[in-house]
């Protein structure tokens, strides 16, 4: 068996092999065009496509594509082979600069909210440079931004970049101002925890419900779930081992830095988390994650579940997005310091993210939106959806001593005055975690726990990266114009802990008293993505993204209209579902169980048998299956009500408000009459067959 060092990066065309494979000249040229961020020279790009190609169709690969993110939530993907004709009947393996540069895959089926007709069907995808080629399935992937006719976005990786540029620039007007003239680069940086559940592939096959929606629809709760806390952190079984094992080994291959594995909370769940990388090669890597956390599972005979909510009474899943900036030179800027100027720096760093979170919460909000983590956000599981900040005790006290304009004192430490010149030493970790915070300070870095599952991390750090960089930007513009540069930026740290102190919250979210609180604070409680999405195009948010060049106005009402119609097409493929189910199987079931009891009934009568423990199971499950026929009806209007509505928005209120109310009622029928029907005449494998299907 290969070692970890011999397999990582194996089917990468990375720095290593491009290095030892161009010319020194080319090679150089490449890293200047990456570093610079610059087009790519034709002259240039014809040379490294053909040391790409000869270096892919030595690992065995016969194809190549641009891989893409489009607004679908998933990728894409073109593939054509290298085989060129030539005389005589015969092929040459060939792959241009041009075909590596940029491609022109048919755009006309992906949604694109308004910004071009069905009819116009050109999209271009443009090689990103930054994010190393990789083989899979025998195709060299090259990761590429996805762009219409007339330039606009339709992907999820071309606005990333522009937010990474756009505090890239604001980032190093603060940094010269601190006398740091040596960086030139200063990015973004994501480590994303995922979570997922691993069920028996034979059990989900025969359940409709996750096949077509993802998460079960119908399922009463087990004698046990998670109440013991047995699970979490418990030994992993073998045949889940396995599948790490393969799984780390698939990751590994790509470059991908897979390191801890664990098990969570719920019965068959568990966690992966990789090394933080660079922001837009993090979203490519948690991509490629999820695909293949799925396409392992098939060949152990299992099914990797992504939704953030696929069985109710026991934790979703989410996708912790463990955020930092760092400069080129290796400076952590979210880094406590050893210097009095460090920790300044740090501070100012530090406060640009409170203020951020403060004034765009609603942004954030929208950010973690969807059908399946409205499920999730708020339940005792997960960060609640009123968006706070937790900077543990030291530092709290920290920011109170410099808000107040009082000295610093620890028992542990000398009296500090608080000035910008002499703040004190800040040392990493010296709190407890709070997990139930949606955005918690842990170190070095913030981690945003809001994040599904399933969703793709680009949307939360487009907005991160933006709304840091508008503080930034303001910062910048005080600071560039002050005489007295300490004096101005102690008053500037001072006065925004003053303004933006409400998002700071170190209790327990998930406390009854919190939403009290946050409304008294003036926090938003934004609990539905319905409500959520409406802060995307609100003129303040139009304002920012158009500012910095992230988004332009059509660009997001486009997505507007493409995540909304998202979450309502989600909600009705769901409602769909639940009718099929109902009708073909769950009625029947129940009607067979009345028609065995009513057997039952006769010939115990016509023995002399008392049968009134009989009658009363029979009355009660004719009066389960009335209910469920009279509450399926309501949802079949429901459905049918839809029709007369044109306005996407109005679609999502619906379907938020009329259609769920419809399901959740049909849901709490249909699990009554599960609890009292035999295992053999259900007509679907249970809660406790799917939580416990691996052994």
């Amino acid at each position: 068996m290969s070692s970890v060092k011999e397999i990582f990066g194996s089917s990468v065309f990375n720095d290593e092999t491009m290095r030892e494979r161009l010319p020194k000249d080319v090679y150089k040229a490449l890293q200047k065009t990456i570093a610079e961020g610059k087009h790519l020279q034709m002259d240039l790009a014809n040379v490294v496509a053909e040391a790409m190609k000869d270096w892919a169709v030595e690992k065995g690969a016969t194809h190549f594509t641009h891989w893409f993110q489009p607004m679908t939530g998933v990728t894409a993907e073109k593939h054509d082979s290298f085989i060129s004709p030539e005389e005589g009947g015969r092929v040459m393996l060939e792959f241009s600069g041009k075909e590596l540069v940029k491609g022109e895959p048919d755009a006309s089926s992906f949604p694109s909210g308004g910004l071009r007709a069905t009819f116009e069907a050109r999209g271009y995808t443009a090689w990103d440079p930054t994010s190393y080629a990789f083989i899979k399935d025998d195709t060299l992937c090259i990761p590429t931004a996805f762009a219409s006719y007339g330039g606009e976005a339709l992907d999820k990786k071309t606005p990333l970049l522009r937010s990474m540029q756009a505090l890239e620039k604001q980032a190093l007007r603060i940094l010269r101002l601190f006398g740091d003239n040596e960086s030139k680069r200063v990015l973004t940086t994501v480590g994303p925890e995922q979570e997922y559940f691993l069920i028996d592939e034979k059990m989900y096959a025969e359940r409709p419900d996750l096949i077509y929606t993802g998460r079960t629809l119908f399922g009463a709760n087990p004698p046990k779930g998670q109440e013991l806390d047995d699970h979490y952190f418990g030994m992993i079984k073998p045949r889940v081992k396995a599948y790490m094992k393969d799984l780390d080994e698939e990751l590994w291959k790509l470059g991908i830095y897979a390191k801890t594995e664990h098990n969570e909370v719920a019965p068959a769940q568990h966690e992966l988390a990789p090394v933080y990388q660079t922001t837009n090669i993090a979203t490519d890597h948690n991509q490629l994650t999820m695909e293949l956390m799925k396409t392992v599972a098939q060949r152990h005979g299992m099914v990797c579940l992504l939704h953030e909510k696929p069985f109710a009474g026991v934790n979703g899943s989410g996708k912790h997005n463990n955020w930092s900036i760092s400069t080129d030179t290796g400076i952590n800027l979210l880094e406590p310091g050893q210097t009095p100027s460090q920790n300044a720096q740090f501070l100012l760093f530090l406060v640009s993210v409170l203020n951020a979170v403060d004034t765009y919460q609603g942004l954030l909000r929208m950010s973690v939106s969807s059908a399946g983590n409205d499920h999730r956000l708020g339940a005792n599981e997960a960060p609640p959806a009123i968006m706070s900040v937790f900077l543990g005790d030291e530092l709290d006290a920290v920011l109170s001593a410099i808000r107040d304009g009082r000295d610093y004192h620890d028992s542990e430490k000398e009296l500090m005055s608080i000035g910008a010149s002499v703040l004190p030493h800040i040392p990493k970790d010296t709190t407890d975690r709070n997990r139930t915070s949606p955005f918690a300070f842990t170190g070095n870095k913030f981690e945003f726990r809001s994040l599904g599952s399933s969703a793709s991390i680009s949307g939360p750090n487009i907005i991160l990266n933006t709304i840091v960089a508008e503080a930034l930007r303001g910062y910048a513009d005080i600071l560039e114009k002050a005489d007295d540069f300490d004096q101005a930026l102690t008053e500037l740290i001072r006065n925004e802990i003053k303004e933006h102190e409400r998002i700071l919250f170190n209790g327990n979210g998930y406390g009854k008293e919190w939403p009290k609180e946050a409304e008294k604070r003036g926090l938003l409680n934004l609990p539905t993505t319905v409500e959520a999405m409406e802060t995307f195009i609100e003129d303040k948010s139009i304002e920012l993204f158009t500012k910095h060049e992230v988004y332009s106005e059509s660009e997001i009402r486009a997505r507007y209209e493409i995540l909304l119609e998202n979450y309502y097409k989600q909600i009705n493929i769901e409602a769909l579902t639940m009718r099929w189910m109902v009708r073909r199987n769950i009625l029947g079931a129940g009607l067979s169980y009345e028609s065995k009891l009513s057997e039952l009934i006769i010939k115990k009568k016509q023995v002399g048998i008392s049968s009134e423990t009989e009658e009363k199971l029979l009355n009660r499950s004719s009066e389960l299956i009335k209910m469920i026929y009279d509450r399926l009806e309501i949802l079949e209007e429901a459905i049918a009500g839809e029709k007369d509505i044109d306005s996407v928005s109005e679609l999502a209120r619906y379907h938020e408000y009329t259609i769920h109310e419809a399901m959740h009622s049909l849901r709490e029928a249909v699990d009554s009459l599960e609890s009292i029907v035999p295992r053999d005449i259900w007509p679907y494998p249970t809660y406790g067959d799917l939580l416990y299907s691996i052994r």
